[in-house]
């Protein structure tokens, strides 16, 4: 019996990639801070649902941003006695984190809208619509600084998902403080509280589902466990494959264990690097193999 492992430690991020995520998270961080006290500020001063609640969520994107920043530091760890993967795996923990905290917000921002749905106060439109014209700018251009790295990292994606929401949030509080300004409809204010709850809870669901996901060590989104096993299946030299493992050591990289039956008719070191071929097509590119031969006795105990 034959124990391969295979560690390819292929760097997902190049060193400029790197600097400039880093710069983004940091140039988001600060802008939405700015924007966080500002909107408060304004919210308590006009008393308005609409501007707290968007500074709410604003807040926990803020906090979301500093998390996900803390976890693509963390990934860049290297490993030790202690912790063989290094700390890769904070990334899938903070992600949790962030949607948690985000349907915190939801709760909090429904049951406020909720209460002053059935007493609406006299709030200025044309400050609500200033106020939120910002934010729309704002929440944009964070945006924009996550747009090419948004397919790589389920942070940045995330990041990126709720700045883009908040942007399309900020566009409804505009319109809602326009709105009020023309026709003194005060109740709009927190009706627009109750459809900032409903698009963070849809923006965010996709991430908590992932997020829940990898966490329990669950095959990652996008990546076929019946086509992994047909591209190993079909390398030359294979005769079987079974024991089939797939998970995520962090948000960008995923890892595979397999059992793998030869038949004989090819090197096993050939094999062996056509299947990490074709693994790397798939998105996996931490693979440990073990090969067997032809009728040889698997004794690894199996829950399958």
């Amino acid at each position: 019996m034959t124990h391969e492992h295979h560690h390819a430690h292929a760097h997902v991020h190049t060193l400029p990639q790197q600097e400039s995520l880093n710069r983004a998270f940091l140039a988001g961080i600060g802008l939405n801070i700015v924007f966080v006290v500002a909107e408060f500020a304004a919210g308590f001063w006009f008393n308005s649902l609409a501007l707290l609640s968007d500074a709410g969520h604003n807040l926990s994107d803020v906090v979301s941003l500093v998390l996900a920043l803390l976890a693509f530091r963390l990934a860049k760890v290297k490993a030790n006695e202690h912790y063989t993967y290094g700390y890769k795996k904070s990334t899938i923990l903070v992600s949790l984190l962030n949607a948690v905290i985000l349907l915190v917000a939801v709760g909090a921002i429904l049951l406020e809208s909720l209460h002053k749905l059935s007493r609406p106060q006299e709030v200025p439109g044309d400050a609500i619509a200033w106020v939120a014209g910002i934010g729309v700018l704002v929440n944009a251009a964070t945006a924009l600084l996550f747009l090419r790295e948004r397919k790589r990292d389920l942070n940045v994606r995330g990041a990126f998902l709720h700045m883009a929401a908040d942007a399309l949030v900020s566009v409804g509080v505009l319109a809602g403080g326009i709105i009020i300004r023309y026709t003194g409809w005060y109740v709009i204010d927190p009706i627009i509280g109750i459809v900032v709850a409903v698009v963070i809870l849809f923006s965010t669901w996709s991430l908590l589902h992932e997020s829940i996901r990898l966490t329990l060590d669950g095959v990652p989104v996008g990546i076929h466990p019946a086509a992994v096993m047909k591209a190993i299946a079909g390398a030359p030299g294979v005769q079987s494959v079974h024991h089939i493992h797939i998970w995520a050591i962090s948000t960008t990289e995923n890892a595979l264990t397999a059992h793998v039956v030869l038949n004989g008719q090819q090197e096993a070191e050939q094999v062996k690097h056509e299947i990490r071929h074709r693994m790397e097509h798939c998105n996996i590119r931490h693979v440990t193999l073990e090969l067997e031969t032809p009728g040889e006795r698997c004794e690894t105990v199996s829950d399958e």
